[in-house]
């Protein structure tokens, strides 16, 4: 098995050095975003450049500085790209300890970080493993919209919003539909509520910075975009290998989690007939937009109005 054999990715492997690196990003409106349902909130680690690209530049050139003290090293960086363990590496790395949501926590800088692995051929001494300090905490599993942390450590994948955002290639069950609120890309929540992230640094990275066309976007502007715009936006950004009917499918979602607005099934209208698998999502909203709709319609009348109604009714005189 590959995951656990890095020296079938570089032969005469002898180490792995993890690192982490910082990107929470200094202007993040998370709640803010998050309780604002005409918003739409996008997970912090995608706001700015693709970390993938960032983060192997930075290995590579970690590689290239052991190189000039050592010719003959050999190494070769990994950022998600491989079928690395990369969370239990980081944890023998002593990187930190796996959270009962299975990110990874330290106590200096909680789980606002990014994984990465450089694979060399050099006998380098090795660290410590932190130890797990979760202690009784459940915050994480507790506060899941979807309930996806079935148990300590173990994630139901297909409950997760990250995963149904994100991974999920068709459509949405119905039923996650009104848990997702106004997530539209990814989910963090659970990072949110953790105590540990108290402690959690802000990147000093200027390409994770927000880009200003995700950071708290209002929906019907979001559903309007063509392809092309979403190309444009997304470029060098995590998001763009959704696609864009994949995109919209998200927004159409939190279009129909979103407070009634004449607006927003406007735009929905507007799109139907683009896509199959949008349509089920566009009419699911329109839906649920109409349902809010007539609860915002019915007036309750005052006691004295319902009192002559009733009187009226009975052909008794209105003074009765």
């Amino acid at each position: 098995m590959m995951r656990a054999r890095p020296h079938a990715l570089l032969p005469g492997t002898l180490r792995v050095i993890s690192v982490r690196m910082n990107y929470l990003p200094v202007k993040a409106a998370f709640a803010s975003t998050l309780k604002n349902a005409r918003l739409g909130y996008v997970s912090r680690y995608a706001l700015g450049r693709d970390y993938h690209k960032v983060m192997r530049n930075r290995l590579k050139k970690l590689g290239e500085m052991i190189r000039e003290r050592c010719s003959e090293a050999n190494f070769r960086p990994f950022v998600d790209s491989a079928p690395l363990l990369e969370r239990p590496l980081a944890e023998k790395a002593g990187l930190g300890w796996t959270g009962k949501h299975t990110l990874l926590l330290n106590r200096e800088a909680g789980s606002w970080f990014f994984l990465g692995e450089l694979l060399i051929d050099l006998p380098l001494p090795v660290d410590q493993p932190q130890a797990e300090q979760c202690g009784r905490c459940v915050a994480c599993m507790t506060t899941c919209p979807t309930g996806a942390i079935v148990a300590p450590y173990v994630v139901d994948a297909r409950r997760c919003i990250s995963y149904l955002t994100i991974e999920l290639e068709g459509a949405i069950p119905e039923a996650f539909r009104p848990l997702i609120g106004n997530r539209i890309y990814g989910c963090d929540d659970c990072q949110l509520i953790c105590p540990w992230n108290r402690f959690g640094q802000l990147t000093d990275e200027a390409d994770f910075s927000p880009r200003a066309a995700l950071h708290a976007p209002a929906l019907p502007e979001l559903f309007i975009w063509d392809e092309n715009h979403f190309l444009q936006v997304t470029a060098g950004s995590a998001i763009r290998r959704i696609g864009h009917v994949r995109w919209l499918r998200n927004v159409a979602v939190a279009l129909g989690n979103a407070p009634y607005d004449a607006d927003n099934i406007r735009v929905l209208t507007q799109r139907l007939g683009e896509n199959a698998m949008l349509d089920e999502h566009i009419h699911w909203a329109i839906a649920q937009q109409e349902s809010k709709r007539r609860e915002n319609s019915i007036e309750v009348q005052p006691p004295r109005q319902k009192r002559l109604v009733r009187t009226i009714e009975k052909g008794l005189p209105r003074d009765a």
